[in-house]
C-alpha cells in the first residue's frame, strides 16, 4: 500500500459529505458521507488511475484534492504539507502546482473568449509577464498540445471536442504544474480522438515530469495510461495495485465483475460475466461490514458484520475482501 519513497500526494482518513442542512421538502435531510476515512498515495511522476461506477466518489475525490469541495475531516498532504490548512497565500501557490482538468472541455471554456485569452488567463493572474511574453508562452503551449498558432484567434464554438481538450490541457500547463487531476479526460470525445489525447497526455507527462491522477469509468483508458490502479466502490478503495498485476489477476469480486462486464471485440474471447445481484446502495445509508456484500455472489455472514481488512496479494497489490483472509490460511485462490 506504499508508493516508493517520494510521495507527491497523500490522502489520509479523508471525509467528505454533501447535503447537510434543511430544505422545504426535506426539513430533516441528513448529510451524505461520500468519502469516509479515505486513504490514497500518489508517487511523484507516476500515473494513478481511479476507476469505479458512477456515484462511487471518484469526482468528489478530485474536487476535494483541488479544494473545490470542503472536507469535514482528514488530511490532504501535497509535498508533505496539509492542503486543508493552507492560508490564502499557500493556496495561491497550490493552485499553480495542481491543476484540475474537467470532464467536459467545452463547459470549462469561456465561450466569449478567444483561445489566446483562455490559455493566457493563468499567466495574467499568477505571473508578472508582459503581454508579448504571455503570447509567446501561449504559442509554445499550443504547439506542445498539437495546435497551430492560427488557433489563437478561434472561439470555443469553432473547436472540435479534441481541439477543445487540447486547449484545456494547454491552459492547465501554463504555470508548469506538478500534479494534474484528470476527471474523465476522454469521455466527452469521439472514440477516434480518445487514443490521440491519451498519447498526448503520456508525451506531456514525459516532457514536463508531471504526476497524474486519472479518473475514469473506462478500464481501457486506465489500462492504457496508468502505472497503478485504484478501484473504488461506495467511497472506498477495494483494490489497488500495479496495472499489470490488477489486470492480470483482479482479486476483489467487484473488480472481477467490472472486468467481466467490459465488452470484448473478439467473439472467440467472450468472458463469463460475474453475477451481480441487487442495486448500488445509497451513500446516505451504506451497508455495514463490507459495503459490497449486498451485491457480491460470494457474500458470507461475516461480510455483513465486519469490514474487511486489506490483504497483500502480490507485490504492490492489495485487496480488501474476507475471501482473501480465508485463502491466505488455506492456500486457495479466490474466485
Amino acid at each position: 500500500m506504499t508508493v516508493g519513497s517520494d510521495p507527491l500526494l497523500q490522502v489520509r482518513d479523508l471525509d467528505v459529505e454533501y447535503g447537510s442542512g434543511r430544505g422545504i421538502l426535506a426539513p430533516s435531510r441528513r448529510a451524505v458521507r461520500v468519502l469516509s476515512g479515505f486513504n490514497l498515495t500518489v508517487g511523484r511522476g507516476e500515473t494513478l488511475g481511479i476507476v469505479g461506477e458512477s456515484g462511487c466518489g471518484k469526482s468528489t475525490l478530485a474536487h476535494a484534492i483541488a479544494r473545490f469541495v470542503p472536507a469535514c475531516g482528514g488530511e490532504i498532504l501535497f509535498e508533505g504539507r496539509d492542503v486543508l490548512g493552507f492560508d490564502k497565500s499557500a493556496m495561491r501557490a497550490y493552485r499553480e502546482a495542481m491543476q484540475l482538468v474537467f470532464q467536459n472541455p467545452m463547459s470549462s471554456l469561456n465561450p466569449h473568449m478567444k483561445v489566446r485569452s483562455i490559455v493566457a488567463e493563468p499567466l495574467s493572474t499568477h505571473t508578472g509577464l508582459d503581454r508579448a511574453s504571455r503570447m509567446a508562452r501561449v504559442r509554445t503551449l499550443l504547439q506542445e498540445t498539437g495546435l497551430p498558432e492560427t488557433f489563437m484567434d478561434r472561439h470555443p464554438h469553432e473547436l472540435s471536442g479534441g481541439q477543445a481538450q487540447r486547449v484545456v490541457l494547454a491552459r492547465a500547463l501554463a504555470l508548469n504544474p506538478k500534479l494534474l487531476l484528470l476527471d474523465e479526460p476522454t469521455s466527452a470525445l469521439d472514440v477516434s480522438v480518445q487514443a490521440q489525447i491519451l498519447n498526448l497526455l503520456m508525451r506531456l507527462q514525459a516532457d514536463h515530469a508531471l504526476t497524474y491522477v486519472v479518473i475514469s469509468h473506462s478500464l481501457a483508458v486506465v489500462e492504457h495510461i496508468s502505472d497503478r490502479i485504484a478501484v473504488l466502490y461506495l467511497g472506498e478503495v477495494v483494490e489497488e495495485g500495479t496495472r499489470a498485476s490488477v489486470f492480470r489477476e483482479p482479486r476483489h469480486p467487484y473488480t472481477q465483475a467490472l472486468f467481466a462486464a467490459t465488452p470484448v471485440p473478439d467473439p472467440s474471447r467472450r468472458k463469463k460475466r460475474a453475477s451481480l445481484s441487487g442495486t448500488v446502495p445509497s451513500p446516505a445509508d451504506p451497508p455495514p461490514g463490507c459495503r459490497f456484500h449486498t451485491r457480491c455472489p460470494h457474500a458470507m455472514a461475516r461480510c455483513r458484520r465486519e469490514k474487511p481488512a486489506p490483504h497483500q496479494v502480490a507485490e504492490g497489490h492489495w485487496a480488501a475482501c474476507h475471501l482473501l483472509d480465508d485463502d491466505q490460511q488455506t492456500g486457495r485462490t479466490a474466485p
